[in-house]
């Protein structure tokens, strides 16, 4: 049943209702265990701080900073880098992988070098990056950008290959023009999975921001871990990774529900 497609909104409410119930009490869990590891002494403070002390670092990241910056301030550092990216890979990345995905030419020029790009680990072209472009903002949100728009433009190429060659040969005898056909039928057609592309491309660009972060950066949650780290203050790294790993969830949230918004039909027969 889980493999099949649900039709009924109500049943499918229920499956959304169940899931989540499911997730809240693997977090708890999961929680527990780690209150239960460091309560009974099983892993030191200094390699694993208890919840308490993650809890208690958090507010005072939030009043008394750190590395010279508060939570807050090293949260907007990150969130204009990444959202700088993203904003840019949604404007370049989408109209290339649609034009990849109508023209073989352009898929053929273009193709290889995204894939050829794609699986290198950001810390690989970071130097040529700094060479080419410096160490300041420029070069980690260049950096960033390149990790969200491979996934972006090679969905939304997935998406527009994958419309159906019936519904453009139907539009285009109503007399329909190309752009007509684009907009009307190969966009839409493709937004699932240029939906899933963007949900991928954010992913990546959080990963990728304690890379960007390591260029002479004197704020940002991935320099306030990277400068934990040198001080041993495991409490600060921790309190960070989670504050990225919150970001990141609370922003594939907001993804998941515009996808329901935007393509409600999306897994239906």
């Amino acid at each position: 049943m889980t493999g099949q497609p649900v039709k009924d909104p109500l049943f499918r409410h229920y499956l959304a209702r169940k899931t989540l119930l499911i997730s809240l009490v693997t977090s708890l869990l999961l929680v527990v265990l780690w209150w239960l590891v460091t309560a009974m002494g099983w892993v030191k403070p200094l390699f694993l701080p208890s919840p308490g002390q993650v809890l208690s670092k958090l507010g005072e990241l939030f009043s008394t900073g750190f590395a010279n910056a508060t939570l807050w301030e090293h949260a907007r550092a990150s969130l204009f880098r990444v959202f700088s990216a993203f904003a840019l890979a949604c404007l370049t990345a989408i109209p290339l992988g649609i034009f990849m995905g109508i023209h073989d030419l352009a898929k053929g020029i273009l193709d290889p070098v995204i894939e050829f790009y794609r699986p290198l680990p950001p810390l690989a072209y970071l130097p040529l990056i700094i060479i080419w472009l410096g160490i300041g903002e420029t070069a980690k949100v260049v950096l960033i950008y390149l990790a969200v728009f491979a996934p972006v433009c090679l969905s939304t190429r997935a998406g527009v290959r994958s419309v159906a060659r019936e519904k453009i040969l139907a539009a285009a005898t109503l007399g329909a023009s190309r752009a007509q056909i684009i907009r009307h039928i190969v966009i839409p057609g493709a937004l699932p999975e240029i939906l899933t592309g963007l949900r991928v491309g954010i992913g990546f660009g959080w990963t990728t921001l304690v890379a960007a972060e390591m260029v002479a950066a004197t704020s940002g949650l991935g320099f306030m871990v990277l400068n934990a780290k040198d001080f041993l203050a495991t409490d600060v790294v921790l309190t960070g990774i989670l504050v990225i790993g919150g970001i990141a969830y609370g922003f594939d949230m907001f993804m998941r529900l515009l996808e329901r918004w935007l393509v409600p039909w999306k897994g239906q027969e």
